[in-house]
């Protein structure tokens, strides 16, 4: 079982943000604390869009199994990697 919090969490840290780079999202703290399976099978996560002063993240799936992406908020030259498998 995981949840939006963490696993954006960890999405930020890895693309060297924070919460404090969070300028807007469209979840509430229930919904990014909502334990839900992340493996394969059905969708259970919540659809959802968050903004930083870098990046634009969103949910990610490949046959039920759930993950944060994202990609650039502005033109930066680097390309964007595949997302959903």
């Amino acid at each position: 079982m995981e949840n939006w919090k963490t696993m954006l969490g960890d999405e930020l840290k890895e693309n060297g943000e924070s919460w404090e780079d969070v300028e807007a999202n469209t979840m509430t703290e229930e919904d990014m604390a909502k334990k839900f399976d992340d493996g394969y099978g059905g969708v259970e996560g919540c659809a959802f869009t968050v903004w930083t002063k870098g990046r634009v993240y969103f949910p990610v799936c490949y046959d039920g199994a759930e993950w944060v992406g994202s990609v650039s908020r502005n033109p930066d030259g680097k390309p964007t990697d595949h997302h959903g498998g």
